[in-house]
């Protein structure tokens, strides 16, 4: 910042000479150079000792500029640029016509200029999205992609699927997926907390099994994560991977192709079938009188029938039936008399 300060300084010490030059034109010739020197000095101090709040205002001014550049999207600069040059095209003609005039001067020319610049850089930004061809910086096209979401970053089995081998493409993080992330893990809540520090520690599991794929993309006039998801997904053609079943409605609403590890989790559970029987801890009681319910190893629910005695004991069951619901398989089974 010494900088800063000395650019103050100059500027201070060309104002008092400023003023000098000033009054010499009004006073005694001999008092000019006294008069101009005092002031180019007053002028110096003066900024020496207004730097601390000068450069306080000046970096916050450049925290707002550097944090609206970030946020700028390819297609607003395109489309603001595209509106600057039609508006620059109409002004030269309607100058060429008010020259004409005889009331016409330079300042109705740059007043024409500066209207016409103000409504179509306006309407350009706020159909920004119809100028996304004119982007330089526009994301990166690459078939079989997969846009990973916070929610399946955090599930943590997308290692394990990367494992094996069943990914194929790109895995792409989403550069603000990353910064939720990193928000949650400094979050005060020390639920929140851990569910971003699980995050990243997944992507760094995943960077180890495979290449990943920051893409710094963002759009800040869409609300929402999701929103923001969406749209990417659909600009570089690849598939979104998630476990949010709301995110997954929308996005099949605009046509996208959604990966769900929970939805294969769930597919590939072995199928019990009646007759089957198997041995599951009764863990609480049912809705129904005298109900056991326990839990086999993948989450399913399995409810016995006057299982509710066992409870805390391992119990050999029969299954009587498999019933497939919207939020997971249930099995319903009976004691199994034949077992001791």
């Amino acid at each position: 910042m010494m900088f800063f300060r000395l650019a103050l300084m100059a500027l201070g010490l060309v104002l008092g000479y400023s003023g000098g030059q000033i009054l010499a034109l009004s006073g005694p010739p001999e008092t000019a150079a006294i008069n101009t020197v005092s002031l180019m000095l007053a002028g110096a101090l003066s900024a020496l000792l207004l730097a601390p709040r000068a450069e306080k205002f000046a970096l916050r001014w450049a925290e707002r500029f550097r944090t609206w550049y970030e946020r700028l999207a390819p297609t607003t600069v395109a489309a603001a640029t595209f509106g600057l040059i039609v508006a620059l095209l109409l002004s030269v003609l309607l100058t060429s016509l008010l020259r004409g005039l005889p009331f016409y001067s330079w300042l109705l020319s740059v007043a024409v200029t500066a209207i016409l610049a103000a409504f179509f850089m306006t309407y350009a930004v706020r159909n920004a999205d119809a100028f996304g061809a004119l982007s330089f910086a526009q994301v990166r096209r690459k078939p079989g992609g997969k846009i990973l979401d916070s929610n399946v970053i955090i599930d943590g089995r997308i290692v394990a699927l990367a494992q094996t081998g069943f990914l194929d493409g790109d895995l792409i993080v989403p550069a603000f997926i990353l910064r939720e992330l990193q928000t949650l893990s400094d979050n005060a809540d020390a639920n929140k907390r851990t569910r971003g520090k699980r995050g990243l520690s997944v992507l760094e599991e995943l960077r180890e099994l495979r290449p990943l794929r920051i893409e710094d993309w963002d759009d800040p006039h869409l609300p929402t994560t999701d929103d923001k998801l969406i749209r990417l997904a659909r600009e570089t053609g690849a598939k979104l991977l998630t476990n949010d079943t709301n995110l997954a409605k929308v996005a099949k609403l605009h046509g996208l192709d959604i990966l769900s590890i929970h939805e294969a989790a769930v597919a590939l559970r072995p199928q019990l079938q009646a007759g089957d029987t198997l041995t599951v801890t009764i863990s609480k009681g049912g809705q129904q009188q005298g109900q056991g319910v326990g839990y086999l190893e993948d989450g399913t629910m399995v409810v016995v029938e006057e299982g509710l005695k066992l409870r805390g004991k391992p119990a050999h069951v029969v299954v009587v039936n498999n019933v497939q619901t919207n939020v997971g398989r249930m099995i319903f089974a009976k004691l199994d008399r034949e077992q001791p």
